[in-house]
């Protein structure tokens, strides 16, 4: 079984933010496989899917992105999941627009949902899939950027950037994180 967590902030006035990304990505994971997200457990929106046959357990913390880690350590206390079997979405501002990165394991690179996950589990050992939100112009508020809405161009590229971050999860979970990374990094 398959933890994968989206991270984001809960609440309607963020819903559509760039810092909401992990939160679009299982929104569309599981409207792919016909499920839904929204059992309480652990501070947290969770719900059971079926993805290229393995059962995996869709997550959206309602902890806010700096405390994330309290949801996701209770989850993998609950499910005892291995860190391998622990994939974490979230947006990345030092990755171009719409730019995917699979990895393995890693440090936080600055985005604090990470650093809670990491410091809450006492590992950087789990799998991540970052998605860019640099924007092509120098920015001065990083705080207030992220928690901005997409623009109009973004917003028109969004969809195909979710479908491609669903393929690379989907290939995670089929092929492996070394084969997916391959692919799609």
């Amino acid at each position: 079984m398959f933890l994968i967590v989206g991270l984001g902030n809960p609440g309607t006035e963020y819903a559509r933010t760039r810092h909401n990304l992990g939160f679009m990505l299982i929104d569309k994971l599981a409207r792919d496989a016909d499920a839904m997200v929204k059992r309480s457990e652990c501070r947290s929106l969770v719900g059971n899917a079926t993805i290229e046959c393995e059962r995996v357990t869709l997550v959206k913390p309602q902890t806010y992105m700096n405390l994330s880690g309290e949801a996701v350590s209770c989850l993998n206390a609950k499910y005892e999941i291995d860190p391998e079997a622990l994939i974490v979405i979230s947006d990345d501002l030092a990755l171009p627009f719409g730019a995917i990165r699979l990895r393995e394991r890693g440090s936080d690179g600055g985005h604090n949902g990470l650093k809670s996950i990491i410091d809450a589990l006492g590992t950087n050992e789990f799998m991540r899939l970052r998605i860019g939100i640099q924007p092509e112009h120098p920015i001065t508020d990083a705080k207030r950027f992220v928690l901005s809405e997409f623009s109009r161009d973004e917003k028109l590229a969004l969809d195909e950037i979710l479908e491609r971050s669903a393929q690379a999860v989907r290939s995670v979970i089929q092929d492996g994180m070394a084969k997916a990374m391959s692919l799609y990094n």
